[in-house]
């Protein structure tokens, strides 16, 4: 066992260890340790403590001192002067014509040493450029490429899953991942699902690997045979995620069904059922049972509802009559007159009814004959004509004792 603490730079989310000899170190302090680049300048996030000879990288280096209020200001204004020579970075760059990507500027915590990152596709020849540079910034120059997923580490940014990307929040180093492992967990091998900012497969992909491999050992491959509660079958896909084994079926008519099952329900060719592939089969039956004598129990309700006579509307109109006597007495005029019987309703029929109903009855009544005369039309004879003719009617009428069919004299 070997006592180191853990300490945290700038630029990196690893953590690196260092024997902190006999110093009084807590967590948050910072310190001044010696690296591969010089002194720097670090964090300690992890307290003293003792790990395995096998989880450190020989040798360990120990720690200078104890960072002081003096190596924290040097710190600050050496930082704030970064912003200024990665604009200077850029002029000397669009200078010199490179075919390259400027990513960070980096000043050592005493501003001995300032350290350029950058991306390129190709080597680029920078020696002009550090020469430039040293002039301009007086200071040692040191330009480092880096790849994409170091450039996403140091950028950070926004995942597809909307939280801060792995590399910049937590991972310390960077895994292998392959495409075998998106194949694997039946993702899509679209690359612009399986990609991240960097371009390159998701780092989360490895995560979930050891457990898909773990599970996927312990299920039957596809195409061997396995014994299930409905008989032999043949494995035709398994699914992680649940669990679940699809197996082809060959039932007694012929037919093929695909069925599935968990994968903790099949067992080898020629060796017995587990207990609770049985249980659950004895289970699923009854419970379809139950759902069947239900089903048939509804049926003949509804059967029984619908063979019920229709009840007659008389009987509830009296029943309602029954229940309400009062409003029966309080009807109004008109309720009355529609109460009454056919006879009375006859006799209760306005007067304009009558008087239609007598001339009804004129005209169907047989009409007298004609009583054919000799006498010319009014129009011909003249107005003394008339008169005398009124004259006549007169005198008719004044006669009530002569016979009706009696023929007229003329005067």
């Amino acid at each position: 066992m070997v006592k180191v603490i853990g300490v945290k730079f700038k630029t990196s989310g690893r953590v690196y260890y260092f024997d902190p000899l006999d110093l009084n170190i807590k967590t948050g302090d910072g310190v001044i340790v010696e690296t591969a680049r010089g002194l720097e300048f670090g964090d300690v996030t992890c307290a003293p403590k003792e790990v395995e000879e096998s989880e450190i990288v020989a040798p360990l280096k120990p720690v200078v001192r104890i960072a002081t209020d003096e190596d924290r200001r040097l710190r600050a204004q050496y930082a704030a002067k970064e912003s200024e020579a990665f604009e200077i970075c850029l002029e000397k760059i669009a200078a010199h014509q490179l075919d390259m990507k400027l990513v960070d500027v980096e000043y050592t915590f005493n501003g001995s040493k300032v350290v350029f990152y950058f991306t390129a596709d190709e080597r680029v020849d920078f020696r002009e450029l550090v020469k430039d540079l040293a002039y301009s910034l007086k200071t040692r120059i040191e330009l480092r490429q880096i790849g994409v997923r170091d450039e996403a580490k140091m950028l950070g940014g926004i995942g597809p899953c909307g939280r801060l990307v792995c590399c910049k929040a937590f991972l310390d180093d960077f895994r292998p991942v392959s495409i075998k492992m998106a194949k694997e967990q039946n993702l899509s091998l679209s690359p612009t699902k399986i990609s991240g900012l960097c371009g390159r497969l998701m780092c989360c992909l490895q995560y979930e690997q050891s457990a898909y491999e773990a599970i996927r050992s312990r299920m039957p491959k596809p195409g061997k045979e396995v014994n299930t509660v409905d008989g032999p079958g043949i494995v035709v896909e398994n699914n992680a995620i649940t669990e679940r084994t699809k197996v082809k079926l060959t039932m007694e008519d012929g037919s093929i069904d695909i069925r599935e099952y968990p994968y903790t329900h099949l067992s080898a060719p020629g060796e017995p059922l587990p207990d609770e592939a049985i249980a659950a089969k004895k289970a699923e039956a009854a419970k379809e049972k139950d759902s069947n004598a239900q089903f048939r129990r509804e049926a003949a309700n509804n059967t029984r509802r619908n063979q019920r006579p229709a009840a007659k509307p008389q009987n509830t109109q009296k029943q309602q009559d029954k229940s309400e006597p009062q409003k029966k007495q309080d009807k109004p005029e008109q309720q009355k007159k529609q109460d009454r019987p056919e006879q009375q309703k006859k006799q209760d029929k306005p007067e304009s009814q009558k008087n239609d109903n007598r001339e009804q009855k004129k005209q169907n009544a047989p009409q007298k004959p004609v009583e054919k005369t000799d006498r010319a039309p009014a129009a011909e004879e003249g107005k003394p004509e008339q008169k005398k003719n009124n004259n006549r009617r007169r005198s008719r009428r004044r006669k009530p004792n002569r016979a009706p069919n009696a023929p007229e004299q003329n005067n």
